[in-house]
């Protein structure tokens, strides 16, 4: 492999595609030192200074937003994928500026419809398949969202010299949706951001005031992440955790306005904070000050919250549904999702047992050195190498 391409297709800022976008930037950095020429293929202006600080030779895609709603288009009508590549050829500006740079391999780590658009050869990634596994929750099946994201779904399996996927439950749930052979997809698990590191920002606490004792939940505000149920159980431990405060994170858009007018029927307005959408920079210092993580999502197979959590030194509870226990390793309580009691009785746990809570920080460290970003890079070259050869 003589060139790399990068497409980031994805908004600075976007939560865990974002994220996940970052990881994949520094898993790609060593390669410039094995004389890999890597070119990254950027749509947003924002993501400009912050490629600065990577050895690659970065190009905005002045068309790059039409490309991407052409690419969008071409998936709502869900035409065959042999029409849709030759007319991505023909009419879709983005292909050809990817064409131009001439790389051996195209890596799309956001699992964007144009990976299966344009007649390259990809590497693609598959982040879940939930409309599949959890289709009853509207943001992946109302208003035709099923089909579409199958339609994207199994044409990113089937057209890709290779997917990514998070984990082993990811990959068997490719395989048994799409006869994907297993050899194609591999698993490449998350890793907490490397900015989770850094130190936090010397105004954190005039910013974000916070309650001396808190449980946390970054999360966007959509239904699957369940934070009416959290809100529930909160609610049933009042009595013996009277000073219970939960602070979620998170742009104040899909279900918030639905949220917020429940928590004031619950009676916990006074203890449920939501300080709105927060910078990465800052992020750490949320982790560092909250009792612990709790994370009630539906959604899987894993996330990075939890991992981030574990880099931080705070306490972790999350659904014990698809592939997070196995990413946890025994360093996190887990429950059914489904359950406001059993979720109720974590909170309880954690709230009063100050022994439990530094457990599970002792075994979130110990976790957190069984996979490094150093393992995610070094993992990541080998998959596009190996693709490389075969394409």
């Amino acid at each position: 492999m003589k060139a790399l391409g990068l497409f980031l297709g994805v908004e600075p800022n976007a939560g865990g595609m974002f994220q996940y976008a970052q990881s994949i930037l520094e898993g790609l950095r060593p390669l410039t030192a094995e004389g890999v020429h890597v070119e990254v293929a950027y749509v947003d202006a924002l993501w400009r200074p912050l490629l600065d600080k990577y050895p690659f030779n970065a190009v905005e895609l002045t068309k790059g937003k039409a490309g991407q709603q052409m690419a969008a288009m071409m998936m709502f009508l869900r035409l065959p994928a042999p029409l849709i590549r030759w007319l991505s050829g023909l009419i879709n500006p983005v292909h050809a500026q990817l064409a131009a740079l001439q790389c051996d391999l195209y890596l799309f780590p956001a699992q964007d419809a144009l990976a299966y658009q344009v007649n390259l050869p990809v590497v693609s990634s598959i982040h879940d398949l939930m409309h599949r596994y959890e289709f009853g929750f509207p943001e992946v099946s109302k208003g035709g969202r099923f089909g579409i994201r199958e339609h994207r779904f199994r044409n990113l399996a089937h057209w890709s010299k290779a997917v990514l996927v998070d984990s082993q439950i990811g990959r068997e749930q490719v395989v048994a949706s799409y006869g994907t052979s297993a050899d194609k997809v591999h698993p490449l698990p998350y890793v907490a951001p490397s900015y989770i590191h850094d130190p936090e920002p010397a105004d954190f606490d005039q910013r974000y005031p916070m309650p001396a004792k808190f449980l946390f939940y970054p999360a966007q505000f959509w239904a699957h992440k369940n934070h009416q149920r959290l809100v529930d159980a909160a609610a049933l431990v009042r009595d013996c955790c009277p000073d219970i405060a939960l602070v979620f994170t998170g742009g104040h858009r899909h279900g918030y306005d639905a949220l917020r007018a429940h928590v004031d029927r619950v009676g916990l307005a006074d203890r449920v904070l939501f300080p709105g959408y927060v910078p990465d920079a800052y992020l750490s210092g949320f982790y560092r000050r909250a009792r612990a993580l709790v994370m009630p999502t539906f959604f899987g197979p894993t996330n990075i919250p939890p991992l981030e959590a574990f880099a931080c030194g705070c306490a972790v509870a999350i659904s014990g549904t698809y592939g997070m226990p196995e990413q946890a390793h025994g360093a996190a309580l887990h429950f059914d999702p489904r359950s406001t009691p059993e979720i109720a009785e974590v909170i309880r746990q954690l709230w009063l047992d100050d022994a439990l809570c530094l457990q599970l920080v002792a075994r979130g460290h110990e976790n957190a050195q069984t996979w490094s970003q150093a393992d995610f890079g070094h993992k990541l070259r080998d998959i596009l190498r190996t693709t490389a050869q075969s394409a």
